[in-house]
């Protein structure tokens, strides 16, 4: 086959060095030496033609434009833009895949031009840093072991579709495929029956073969399946101020399977969330919704489990602060995508494809491939500073609160004023007698012991919620109503 040809770029004088190492280690290495064609302008032979126009040529040549920058911007021509810059525009308008590789200067020690050089990139691309060339080498292999991947020149068996050594089938919950069948039916029509053997589910899926089970399976189904990927799990925080600090006022570390996670994961941010409740005009039902709206919460959650790297030590991560929330995903952008792209519309391209498919069939995802341009959307129609996605080592997902909600905006007895913002929630939403479920409903809230634990027990506890059966807490028909006091307060709510 054809070797793929990459045009490295740099300010010559900085990394003379560092280009020739490369250059040769990529015509060493055993892998990319089979399938990468490196050019410098350094082996080019003597010509009479203008340098300028020979290299841009040359980038249109090649497959693959890659560039090495750090403190020096280099020589400017009579526009005052310097070759790299030249080079690397050409690059762009010819829509060739572009890696770009920065030192690790803090910006204080680049040049300004240089600066002004690497916010542009940064603003559209993808970037990797690096310390030395050992580094510098290591980064260029991952990223051409994924332009290889992406490609298909190479074929290696995605983290979810990998078959389990360990596991069987007995480590599986039944039930859950059958919870996860009789959603599927309802949400999208899935066609095989509640009655179905595990496996035949599992086939329809493609999560087993020949006995031997996938690893999205375990993720999806599994009775624990942390005991198989520790790093699976998924660790909440929420802070009074806007940076992270000690004492952490709730810290939870949720585990379980996919489903299990992203429901935990939502009530927990959704625990800590202002609900405001508006007035009945055209609907019998009283409208009312969260100061971040439950579908930006979960479609940031879901995307960070759904598409995180299971081969990375880390866990997703979902913190709340008073000012935003923040959830962190130990994954990557396929390879020439930008975090602009993510905004718009865009093709769906799933890190693990064998587990989003389930995920999208039982409604946790609703449109494969418009997660995050819904996040975008719902914000600013409701409102709220346009969300930011940020790539570096982890991807991050930044959505912004309207206000901070610590503090009730109205004067409220001390008790109630030191009391949590579920409790205040609840009261919202408690209209004449309700049963437990149906509270939960309306506080979209999925997880009943996370609802017993912040919301139920506590207003109980205050006063402020009584139950019917008072003697008889789990009476059948058990139901929940404001309490005099409850009454009193929430007329302030």
């Amino acid at each position: 086959m054809k070797r793929i040809r990459i045009f490295i770029s740099s300010v010559q004088d900085e990394f003379s060095q560092e280009r020739k190492s490369l250059h040769e280690y990529l015509l060493s290495d055993p892998l990319l030496g089979k399938f990468f064609e490196p050019f410098l302008f350094e082996f080019l032979p003597a010509i009479d033609q203008s340098a300028d126009a020979v290299y841009l040529r040359e980038v249109e040549r090649s497959n693959i434009y890659l560039c090495i920058l750090g403190k020096i911007y280099g020589f400017e021509d009579s526009d005052g833009i310097s070759p790299t810059e030249r080079e690397y525009d050409h690059a762009t308008v010819h829509h060739k895949t572009k890696l770009v590789f920065l030192t690790n200067h803090a910006t204080s020690e680049r040049d300004s031009k240089e600066a002004t050089f690497i916010n542009k990139v940064q603003e559209v691309l993808v970037r990797k840093r690096f310390g030395s060339v050992d580094e510098l080498k290591s980064a260029v292999y991952a990223a051409l072991v994924r332009y290889l991947e992406e490609k298909e020149i190479i074929r290696t068996s995605p983290f979810d579709a990998t078959l389990n050594t360990t596991a069987n089938l007995d480590d599986l919950d039944a039930e859950k495929v059958k919870i996860f069948v009789r959603t599927a039916k309802a949400k999208r029509g899935f066609p095989l029956q509640v009655e179905s053997e595990v496996e035949t589910v599992l086939t329809h899926l493609n999560l087993i073969n020949n006995d031997r089970i996938a690893n999205a399976a375990l993720l999806l189904f599994g009775k624990q399946p942390q005991r198989f990927f520790i790093n699976s799990e998924v660790r909440c925080a929420y802070f009074h101020g806007t940076e992270v600090a000690k004492p952490i006022p709730s810290y939870k570390v949720y585990k379980g399977d996919v489903f299990e996670l992203v429901d935990q994961a939502v009530d927990f941010v959704l625990s800590k969330l202002d609900y405001s409740v508006g007035t009945r005009k055209e609907k019998v039902q009283i409208p009312g919704g969260y100061e971040i709206p439950k579908e930006i919460v979960a479609e940031a959650i879901v995307n960070a489990i759904a598409h995180r790297d299971y081969t990375s030590n880390g866990s997703v991560q979902v913190m709340l602060f008073r000012d935003r929330l923040e959830i962190w995903n130990p994954g990557t952008l396929p390879l020439g995508w930008t975090t602009e792209k993510l905004k718009k519309l865009h093709s769906s391209v799933p890190a693990n494809p064998l587990l989003a498919e389930p995920m999208y069939l039982s409604g946790y995802i609703e449109r494969l491939g418009t997660g995050t341009a819904d996040i975008v959307r719902i914000a600013n129609e409701v409102g709220l500073k346009e969300p930011e996605f940020v790539q570096g080592d982890d991807f991050k997902v930044i959505v912004y609160r309207p206000l901070a909600t610590d503090q009730p905006t109205v004067e409220l007895p001390q008790k109630l004023r030191r009391s949590s913002v579920e409790v205040r929630n609840l009261l919202r939403v408690l209209e004449g007698e309700m049963i437990r479920k149906d509270i939960q409903k309306a506080l979209e809230l999925k997880h009943e012991g996370n609802f017993r634990e912040n919301y139920l027990v506590p207003a109980l506890k205050m006063g402020y919620v009584e139950m019917k059966y008072p003697d008889n807490p789990n009476h059948p028909n058990q139901k929940y109503l404001l309490a005099k006091k409850g009454m009193e307060i929430k007329i302030l709510l």
